[in-house]
């Protein structure tokens, strides 16, 4: 643990809570019950972060023991308290083998099957899907095999959680594409849950749900075409994804947006006229020759797309915050119950938010993600958000 202390500055914090959330935020602003002062009096690097644990005590109870797919997770395998090199807490290994994606009784999951009917009908089941891959992966899985750069944010400590300093929880399922190319799968779906630092608000959550789609074409698919490769798979791309936007939201207007992603060139986003204004749907475009070459695909050309889970289905099923998906109370579950796309979610709490004001001292290598995961680790779900944070005395504000 690192004990030096740089130079600190008195923070000010404004935490939007829910009501019950009051003697959590006592815990964590009494001296005596929980010191912010000592806490964030640490170095707060993010490797530092890793060693002071201290704080990491999740609302829930934790399994000690999961399976997904097949591999045993075990909580030290996965919260080392005496690492370095890790910074997954407590609250983010609750949610590890929960597998929303998986039930077909909940908004992600009847999503996922929405969009799974949508392939079937128009590849005739051709695309194969996987659902149940470990979510923990290499840091050459995660990033060198889909050609993210090495100096990219993505890869830094505060961006991403760290098991060791070579395994992360995946922040893609782009994670699993180079394997499964190599296996010789030429259509398939992956879904899965993946895991990102963020900051605490409606729309973000460190744990969310994507799903990869990736489709091969051979030499015999495009020259018969008389359009070159890349223009044959962009083409059909742009004309399967454009059906999947039909299939969700109807006959609505769209547009392609060029775009930049490290693993496909050229590389596209599609956006949506919903609701008077233009969304994102999905980011995609043709794979990088390189990853096909490494993954024995020489003479093949493809398109990949993903997608997130959570951000159409707020909109298809109008889900106001990001946080009510991971709910167990039977007044959110039982609204799912039949499994149909499309159902309005139907607000059942009224209670007005909750505003507490707190202080304590940082240094200089503080960051708002090492905040969140303090905030997370102590009152879970209950803090809503934190939409105020100044430097006292300094001219300097932060503001979400």
């Amino acid at each position: 643990m690192a004990t030096g202390i740089g130079r600190q500055t008195p923070c000010a914090l404004l935490l939007r809570t829910r009501p019950a959330l009051n003697h959590a935020l006592t815990s964590l602003a009494n001296p005596s019950l929980f010191s912010a002062r000592r806490l964030f009096s640490l170095s707060f690097s993010s490797s530092s972060l890793a060693t002071n644990k201290q704080h990491k005590r999740g609302p829930q109870p934790i399994l000690s023991l999961l399976e997904i797919g097949g591999v045993k997770i075990g909580k030290d395998d996965v919260v080392r308290e005496n690492d370095p090199t890790n910074n997954v807490t407590d609250s983010i290994f609750s949610k590890i083998g929960l597998q929303l994606h998986r039930r077909d009784n909940h908004p992600i999951g009847i999503l996922k099957n929405a969009i799974y009917d949508y392939f079937d009908a128009n590849y005739g089941g051709k695309f194969i899907k996987f659902d149940d891959i470990c979510p923990l992966v290499s840091v050459k899985e995660n990033f060198d095999d889909v050609l993210v750069p090495a100096n990219h944010v993505s890869r830094s400590y505060n961006d991403t959680y760290y098991v060791d300093a070579q395994t992360v929880l995946r922040c893609h399922t782009s994670a699993h594409q180079a394997e499964l190319l190599r296996r010789g799968h030429s259509h398939f779906l992956v879904t899965g849950d993946v895991y990102r630092r963020d900051s605490i608000d409606s729309t973000h959550y460190p744990v969310f749900h994507q799903m990869e789609g990736v489709r091969v074409f051979s030499p015999a698919e495009w020259i018969p075409s008389g359009l070159d490769a890349t223009s044959y798979a962009a083409t059909d791309l742009k004309k399967s994804l454009e059906g999947l936007a039909r299939r969700l939201f109807g006959a609505v207007e769209m547009r392609w947006v060029d775009t930049y992603f490290p693993f496909t060139n050229p590389s596209f986003e599609l956006e949506i006229y919903f609701q008077e204004k233009w969304m994102e749907v999905l980011g995609c475009g043709v794979t990088e020759q390189e990853i096909l070459r490494r993954n024995g695909r020489l003479d093949n050309i493809a398109w990949a797309f993903g997608l997130g889970l959570e951000r159409l289905a707020m909109v298809l099923f109008e889900i106001p915050d990001i946080r009510l998906f991971w709910l167990t109370d039977k007044r959110f579950t039982s609204q799912f119950s039949g499994g149909q796309l499309g159902v309005k979610f139907n607000p059942f709490s009224k209670f007005p938010p909750c505003y507490k004001d707190m202080s304590f001292w940082i240094n200089d290598s503080f960051t708002e993600n090492n905040l969140c995961e303090v905030v997370r680790g102590i009152a879970g779900d209950l803090v809503e958000e934190h939409p105020h944070m100044r430097s006292v005395g300094e001219s300097r504000s932060f503001k979400r």
